[in-house]
């Protein structure tokens, strides 16, 4: 992400999930040796907190594949979706850290929870344990095939020539949140209108009730090859290889790289050797020929992240999130 903070906040924030890691990952007491020498002598599950057949699922999926020949146990996927995620987040936060029940999320229950939800039942930076980063993908900035707007910077001008007639729907206060960066950014001017779900966020746009959405680049792929859709803009630092016309915001002058992410962690306490075995195995999964190619047809950017730099992009994210939600008055829908 192109945003840098130097906030008193963001430098504690750092500073505990140094800490939080370096305890994660410190040598344990003798009595675990047996317990680390024998990981895994049973199945081990990776927790996702959606439903299945989205992004992370796959991705959850696609990791456990991979991962079982080599752990030698079975490796299970169980969805636990609910509450924005927080049910299968908190099921882990609770679990035996043991090595035998891992989470894969999306950056909702780990960065923006924490600065939508004022009553957050668990702290990611204290409760969990990053093991690393599996992948990230952009958004895409669309709007109806009859917009005015041939470029991004046509809509920033249209909008701030009709800033009370000009809206965006969003899916989730997440995409909100990253809108009303994209907004503070460029100058666009817009009023939000949220919506259940992506589908009826991008029909509000084939309907023309708003002017533009905020999406992930699967739901509106079909729509923009028909021409239904103009994407305008996507928000990753290079341009899609699906999306090959559509320029970054950094191209259109816009100072600003933003990805939604997935990545695998443990709760809290999971012994150091079984952490870094997972690490290293994320690392050698996400590098593989077949699983860049898969990813590549969802838009996804894998990624085998350390343990370290994905504890950094975590304590990173969510002051900055924490931010954007109190200057824009966004809270959980």
């Amino acid at each position: 992400m192109t945003t840098r903070l130097t906030s008193p906040v963001r430098r504690k924030l750092v500073a505990t999930a140094a800490l939080s890691l370096a305890a994660s990952l410190a040598t344990l007491a003798p009595a675990l040796s047996w317990a680390q020498a024998a990981w895994p002598n049973k199945a081990v599950r990776i927790v996702v907190p959606y439903a299945p057949g989205g992004a992370n699922d796959i991705l959850a999926r696609v990791v456990a594949e991979k991962l079982a020949p080599v752990l030698g146990q079975p490796v299970l996927v169980e969805n636990k979706p609910g509450a924005g995620a927080a049910v299968g987040t908190e099921f882990v936060v609770k679990a035996a850290p043991d090595g035998y029940t891992l989470l894969m999320a999306a950056s909702g229950p780990i960065v923006f929870n924490p600065a939508l939800v004022a009553k957050l039942a668990y702290n990611p930076i204290t409760d969990l344990v990053p093991i690393s980063l599996a992948g990230s993908f952009p958004m895409i900035l669309a709007v109806n095939e009859a917009s005015p707007a041939k470029t991004f910077n046509e809509l920033v001008a249209l909008s701030k020539a009709n800033a009370d007639k000009t809206n965006y729907s969003y899916p989730s206060a997440s995409f909100q949140l990253v809108m009303e960066l994209v907004k503070a950014k460029s100058g666009l001017k817009a009023l939000n209108v949220p919506y259940q779900g992506s589908a009826p966020s991008i029909n509000a746009v084939l309907t023309q009730e708003v002017q533009m959405t905020l999406i992930d680049s699967g739901p509106i792929a079909a729509l923009v090859k028909s021409g239904k859709l103009r994407a305008l803009a996507v928000t990753s630092e290079q341009r899609l290889a699906s999306y090959p016309q559509v320029p970054t915001l950094k191209e259109q002058g816009i100072d600003l790289a933003v990805n939604f992410w997935s990545g695998l962690l443990a709760p809290a306490g999971t012994p150091a050797p079984i952490v870094k075995r997972l690490q290293e195995e994320m690392a050698r999964i996400m590098a593989l020929p077949d699983v860049v190619e898969r990813m590549a047809k969802l838009d996804i950017r894998p990624v085998g992240s350390s343990s370290a730099d994905f504890a950094k992009t975590i304590a990173t994210e969510i002051p900055l999130w924490t931010q954007v939600a109190k200057d824009n008055n966004i809270k959980a829908q």
